[in-house]
């Protein structure tokens, strides 16, 4: 017997005052299914998800909710008037004896139903309507970026709740960890059309690239037809005299079919401007400690941050990793220790509220706003990279639209407004990045790109997340901070922290006696005649080392074509250049290892 859909959509089209979002699409989602709804930032997965929800009133088409199913949506900015608390917003709806199941949600989404709505941050608002949405365990859940505003701790029981539910649900997502766990069929939207695989997210990306293939061979044989078509219409005229109308028609076809295909979006046009090379330690932090009250917010901690670093900072909401990171920028002072800032710093920041965005503001009056980026007596221009562009073609290499230029930041998506801040960030030279949740919002494809070039960025990067998945490709040293005042330093990223806390002993004793003989001797030395900093210094070199000869090997085979100095000769120099400063890293790691293999020894 065939199962009842919990919700269609047929033939569905909407436009927004230009071009269609959605033109004839049509999606079942059936009872159980786990579905990772994916497409590129702005291709309207929120849209029809609205739409899904009832929030949205298509230009044509239907919605279909069988009689006695149930869809819950989570809403990305809730409407709470009317509600004095969080938690009577979450608990609206339930029977009194279900009001449990509120609280039960609000501990592991780590929100405080007692808070006044009118003192909530955005953040809270939105895991107050998840509290909600999992206490009201409608048949389907329409689940728009869940994840954000979550820890790694809340991320997991969200995970946990989700995997053992037997609600259907669609989610949008940028964490891939979290896609992976959970889905077991894929919606993709892409240039308004929706295709469905029944393999969850780990199986999207090998998928989206044969459905790439294919469409790029199609369109290399259409092209190729209408050469060929071309060339005998105009032969075919000198030797008949007469043309075939009915080819020359078919021509035209071929032609209007070629034209009405919606190319591929490309890829943002990003590209960090690496500043002049800082000094060659960029952070050195000796016993730092910081409390407020009674409130340990960090025990003595001691790290060297060299150039070229990629440190990820991780930990639940609230435990101080903001705290600690402006402490090692010199932006707040610690109780305790020193910070030594190295010399020639140049950086650029990327914070997570976006409050660098002015909503009301247009994305033109964004940049040329900016004074980092501003061109003197240029209002159409702005500096990038230490060039004029045209704020237009500028907003185009980031994937923006010139119907965009002139619209209110305040109209953005989540992921737009992350890619505009990107183009801001990008447009200043810099040696240190300084990263607070990036990838929220951002698609697969943008995600990628800003990993790649993350991988190539000449300075040193500091890195706050949530997302395990970027965290492993990303970084190469982790700082945990765990809630006690702890912070301890692991090689390597989100995993290997994993694999590691549960071997090494992660804490010392932190009593008033300790605590003064660190200020005292902030370098204690462990058994092994090497700081803890040292230590894990030394167990990150070889892989570091390793990444180096990788890179010059490949920048040498490169060089080895005796044909690209005139062929290429930019690519040549930059090339050159990449490689002498590979080399002098390499050495310089090398010297490292040396000399903290030989204190090792004794």
């Amino acid at each position: 017997m065939a199962r009842i859909p919990l919700l269609q959509v047929n033939d569905l089209s909407l436009t927004f005052g230009g071009e269609p979002v959605f033109d004839g699409l049509s999606a079942v989602i059936q009872p159980g299914d786990r579905v990772a709804l994916v497409g590129r930032n702005g291709s309207g997965k929120s849209t029809l998800m609205k739409v899904m929800a009832g929030l949205v009133e298509p230009d044509r088409g239907e919605v279909i909710v069988p009689p006695g199913h149930s869809v819950g949506y989570m809403e990305q900015d809730p409407d709470m008037s009317g509600f004095d608390t969080l938690g009577a917003f979450a608990a609206h709806g339930l029977e009194p004896g279900e009001l449990y199941k509120v609280e039960r949600a609000g501990e592991g989404l780590k929100f405080d139903p007692d808070r006044p709505v009118a003192t909530a941050s955005g953040g809270e608002r939105r895991r107050a309507a998840l509290a909600g949405l999992m206490a009201r365990a409608p048949d389907l859940m329409l689940l728009d970026e869940p994840t954000n505003h979550l820890d790694i701790e809340a991320i997991g029981w969200l995970e946990a709740e989700l995997r053992a539910t037997r609600t259907g649900f669609v989610l949008i997502s940028h964490d891939r960890a979290f896609l992976r766990a959970l889905t077991r069929a894929t919606l993709w939207i892409d240039r308004g059309v929706v295709r469905r695989q029944e393999k969850g997210f780990s199986d999207f990306e090998a998928w989206r690239d044969r459905v790439w293939e294919e469409e790029d061979l199609q369109r290399h044989k259409l092209d190729r037809k209408i050469k060929a078509e071309a060339r005998w219409a105009v032969e075919g005229i000198s030797a008949r005299r007469k043309r075939n109308q009915g080819r020359v028609r078919a021509l035209q076809g071929l032609r209007a079919e070629r034209a009405a295909q919606i190319t591929r979006a490309g890829t943002a046009g990003m590209a960090f401007d690496a500043g002049p090379k800082s000094g060659r330690k960029v952070i050195e932090a000796d016993a730092i400690s910081k409390a407020y009250g009674e409130k340990i917010i960090l025990k003595p901690f001691s790290v060297t941050v060299m150039r070229g670093d990629r440190v990820a900072f991780v930990g639940p909401n609230g435990v101080g990793k903001t705290t600690l990171l402006k402490m090692l920028l010199g932006e707040v002072a610690p109780d305790t220790g020193t910070v030594k800032l190295g010399t020639g710093l140049e950086s650029a920041v990327f914070d997570q509220a976006r409050a660098q965005l002015d909503p009301d503001q247009s994305l033109w009056d964004s940049l040329t706003g900016d004074p980092g980026m501003r061109v003197s007596g240029k209002a159409d221009q702005v500096m990038v990279r230490g060039q004029p562009k045209h704020v237009v073609g500028y907003l185009k290499e980031f994937l923006f639209d010139e119907r965009q230029a002139r619209a209110p930041v305040r109209s953005l998506s989540g992921g737009e407004k992350a890619r505009l801040l990107l183009a801001r960030l990008m447009a200043r030279p810099s040696n240190l990045l300084v990263l607070d949740e990036p990838t929220n919002d951002l698609d697969v494809e943008t995600l990628d790109l800003l990993q790649d070039l993350l991988g190539e960025y000449d300075g040193t990067v500091l890195l706050v997340s949530h997302d395990r998945d970027f965290l492993d490709r990303v970084a190469a040293t982790t700082v945990a901070m765990e809630g006690d005042g702890s912070a301890t330093i692991y090689a390597g990223g989100w995993s290997d922290y994993q694999a590691q806390k549960g071997t090494v002993a992660v804490r010392e004793a932190a009593d008033a006696k300790s605590a003064r003989s660190k200020v005292e001797k902030p370098r204690r030395e462990t058994a092994t005649g090497l700081s803890f900093t040292e230590k894990h210094r030394l167990e990150a070199l070889p892989a570091q080392i390793e990444r180096l000869e990788a890179e010059i090997g490949k920048l040498e085979q490169l060089l080895a074509d005796p044909e690209l100095y005139t062929r290429e000769p930019v690519k040549f120099k930059k090339a050159t250049e990449a490689l002498v400063e590979r080399q002098q890293k390499l050495s310089a790691a090398e010297e490292d290892w040396l000399m903290l293999e030989d204190k090792a020894g004794g």
